[in-house]
């Protein structure tokens, strides 16, 4: 079976995932300039230990449950499955990390992911510049390829009324938890449930796809792609499993991402808690998912 993502992606004979230009998107800069210097500025000025406590919950609940359960593992990747009320509200608490709407996730994560199966890809899908240099382009540019695959969702996406809604609104989501924030603990919840919250995900987001494409550990290898996946160690649980790159790189179907022993992975525990609960089946991981072209086992 192929991966649902690169589905998405329909080749032709003449795609090529090199050549193209990096533009400044205005809308997606602004938007991310603005949180993070709110955040640097007043972050400071209004802290408060209730508004600290509120930002580690809020980021905990849209990183863990929404980004890398809710929008990664089981939007893009269909890893397990859920009744729909459940999946819709896993990635309206994607939504919330401040990204993208769910379209533009999945589209974003699809050609990043299609580009680096090919044999050479654009520097921005790997990754490859200089630090600041790939934060710029990561968190405030996009690139336009001269030749792309056709990008196309399913009909199931497509059909999905609230999925239409979030991605018409999704910068605006955050107003409605601003309001409640500010009548419960003033300004400095705002900043902090808010502001701080998108700046520090929006970041940490960057940085690990940025040091996950270029060294690192690796338990598994994957023969003639442009971009290897690497494990990054130590930060499992602020990433909520999402760390282990080089094993997600290997097996992305895989629900499980931390797949070694030691290896902690705490969005693999919630899909396992709502397993138990019965609002989660079919889970996939390397036991029943077929290997992908190319891979090979590394030394442990």
């Amino acid at each position: 079976m192929t991966c649902i993502s690169t589905q998405r992606m329909i080749s032709g004979h003449n795609v090529d995932a090199v050549s193209g230009q990096v533009y400044w998107t205005p809308a997606r800069s602004i938007w991310t300039a603005g949180m993070t210097l709110i955040a640097l500025i007043a972050g400071p000025l209004l802290f408060t230990l209730d508004a600290f406590a509120l930002y580690l919950v809020t980021s905990a609940v849209t990183l863990c449950a929404g980004h890398s359960v809710g929008m990664h593992r089981l939007l893009i990747h269909k890893s397990f499955k859920t009744p729909q009320w459940l999946e819709n509200i896993l990635v309206y608490l994607g939504t919330l990390v401040g990204m993208a709407g769910p379209y533009g996730m999945i589209r974003a994560h699809d050609i990043r992911d299609w580009a680096q199966r090919q044999e050479h890809c654009h520097d921005l899908y790997a990754h490859r510049r200089p630090f600041f240099h790939d934060a710029f382009w990561q968190m405030h540019c996009a690139v336009k390829l001269e030749h792309p695959p056709t990008f196309k969702l399913t009909d199931e996406e497509q059909a999905n009324r609230f999925y239409r809604f979030l991605e018409r609104t999704w910068m605006a989501q955050q107003l409605p938890w601003a309001i409640v924030f500010w009548l419960i603990g003033g300004w400095s919840w705002v900043v902090w449930g808010i502001a701080v919250r998108v700046a520090v995900s929006l970041t940490g987001h960057w940085l690990v796809g940025h040091f996950a494409h270029r060294t690192g550990h690796q338990g598994w290898s994957v023969d003639n792609v442009a971009v290897q996946g690497y494990n990054i160690k130590h930060i499992a649980l602020i990433t909520f499993g999402e760390c282990w790159h080089g094993n997600h790189h290997a097996f992305p179907e895989s629900a499980r991402m931390g797949l070694e022993k030691g290896q902690l992975d705490p969005g693999w525990w919630l899909i396992k808690t709502l397993e138990f609960m019965g609002l989660a089946k079919d889970l996939r991981d390397p036991a029943n998912i077929p290997h992908r072209a190319g891979l090979r086992r590394l030394a442990a």
